[in-house]
């Protein structure tokens, strides 16, 4: 533990800057490194501006590349740090000093294996963007295709090792000496942490999800994505189609463009609503910085670096929050915490449902335009304190992401509700997966697998038996007969199960 927190001078300087910009409060609530905290703050004049959440973002952007993505990665976890100060860092500016153009070309030769000049037109040397990671050229290929070109920065793989070294030290101190944060798994959470930041430094991921969103809205025309370059990709170099428009977000210049800011909303909506509820893959990263709007009207994206993903069982559970939510049925929203293991046995269910009710009754007869739904969802996983309810980081990120769309339509039309626009979806989504006839569809297609398995078992067990007999183990006669008549009613049962599977077959033809 301890040779992983490595360089004390590095966590005294790390809280020196803490210090400075005022920004120690969260550390001294979570009994993080109390003594160099304790240090820092005795040379702290506590007379930085701003929010506590403003401060903390305002050292982290000092701090480097490696503490801004912790930023935004702590920007999911209002569970942990509160609404206002993940609000916060969820405005962390993303953008460093460029590094030179010189050298960005430099690394794309060296790293596609051939002269610069015979694989591109022209190179910009100054860079649109740059960011922690990495920075990005705007360039034309060999073949006249304008592209954007990402190039990982010099060294950053090292840089991000040192710093995430630390902070698996400083998470294994807080598991080891503070039992009551043990629940929110900060160890794992780091973990989750440095995969999310080592998949974004091998660019080739980045470009693979790329990929696949843009085979997932093939045939789309209201969402545009780049197309990936594999020729001119590898680990730290990205090749991706250029697109362009307005910011999702600029309502002025959308106006004078013509737009109907409505029917933007509206297929934002869509689009987000199918990226969760039928990919289970979603834009982790949809800030308005990575969202615009083209010419006619169609939404697209950049910088697939932050991915979501959610399985089926956790799609599920989220259409049965929502059903029960509808219905003001909180004794069922709270069973379907218990029914995919997050309330633990330890916990009232009947306290857990009355605390839902607590959070959840204000918000009807509102309204809807008074209704931020993330919101809400933030505050029903805030319960996971005083419940202590598993902390799942796929929803938190969902959640950061229905913020940032919140804040777009507010900025848009802000007397309108963005959710109201996608019911419809949700509402036969709900239908197609949730209702009746699909649990009925999801028992027959698992005895249909469950069929499927048996005849092998069977054959299997068979074969056992003569392998048994013909290597000198022989059965009693009695055990040879009753192990022939548990075979025979075995396929009786195989017989009985394929009939159970035609009746219901049967039963949704005929409905």
């Amino acid at each position: 533990m301890l040779t992983r927190l490595g360089a004390p001078f590095r966590l005294l300087s790390i809280a020196r800057t803490l210090a400075r910009h005022d920004a120690l409060a969260p550390l001294e609530e979570l009994g993080i490194a109390p003594l160099p905290v304790t240090v820092a703050r005795m040379l702290s004049r506590r007379r930085a501006e701003g929010r506590p959440g403003q401060k903390l973002a305002r050292a982290l952007a000092e701090l480097g590349p490696a503490f801004i993505k912790l930023g935004q990665f702590l920007s999911t976890r209002s569970d942990l740090l509160g609404e206002q100060v993940a609000a916060d860092l969820s405005d962390l500016q993303d953008r460093l000093k460029p590094f030179p153009g010189a050298e960005a070309k430099a690394i794309v030769a060296e790293e596609l294996g051939a002269p610069l000049e015979s694989l591109f037109r022209g190179f910009d040397e100054t860079p649109v963007s740059a960011a922690s990671i990495a920075q990005v050229h705007m360039a034309e290929t060999s073949e006249g295709e304008e592209v954007a070109v990402k190039v990982l920065r010099p060294g950053i793989e090292a840089a991000f090792k040192r710093d995430l070294d630390l902070l698996w030290g400083l998470a294994e101190v807080v598991e080891t000496t503070q039992p009551a944060l043990r629940r929110l798994k900060p160890v794992q959470a780091v973990g989750l942490f440095a995969e999310q930041t080592l998949l974004e430094m091998d660019l080739r991921m980045e470009a693979a999800a790329a990929s696949e969103l843009a085979q997932n809205f093939a045939g789309d025309p209201d969402y545009r994505l780049p197309e990936v370059d594999w020729q001119r990709t590898s680990r730290r170099v990205l090749t991706l189609g250029r697109l362009s428009g307005i910011p999702i977000d600029d309502r002025d210049a959308l106006a004078a463009a013509g737009h109907d800011l409505q029917e933007v909303l509206r297929k934002a909506a869509t689009i987000f609503f199918l990226q969760v509820f039928r990919d289970g893959l979603f834009h982790g990263d949809q800030h308005p910085g990575n969202m615009f709007v083209d010419t006619r009207g169609n939404i697209g994206a950049v910088d697939f670096g932050i991915m979501g993903r959610l399985d089926m069982k956790t799609r599920s559970y989220l259409a049965d929050m929502m059903i029960a939510l509808l219905a003001r049925d909180y004794r069922r929203l709270a069973e379907v915490q218990v029914e995919v293991g997050f309330l633990p046995d330890s916990q009232s269910l009947d306290g857990f449902a009355q605390a839902l009710r607590a959070v959840c009754e204000p918000i009807f007869g509102r309204p809807l335009n008074e209704i931020s739904f993330a919101r809400l969802l933030g505050q029903l996983f805030r319960l996971s304190e005083r419940f202590a309810l598993e902390v799942q980081p796929q929803l938190l990120l969902l959640q950061k992401n229905m913020v940032m769309a919140e804040g777009i339509s507010r900025r848009l039309m802000p007397e309108l509700n963005i959710w109201t626009l996608a019911q419809p979806l949700i509402e036969q989504w709900v239908i197609e997966n949730r209702g009746p006839e699909a649990r009925l569809r999801d028992t027959t297609q698992g005895l249909l697998q469950v069929a499927e398995r048996l005849p092998a078992l069977i054959k299997n067990l068979d074969n056992a038996t003569e392998d048994l007999a013909e290597g000198g183990l022989r059965l009693h006669p009695d055990s040879a007969k009753a192990l022939a008549g548990r075979n025979r009613a075995a396929a009786w049962h195989i017989g009985a199960l394929w009939a159970a599977v035609a009746a219901l077959l049967l039963v949704l033809l005929l409905d």
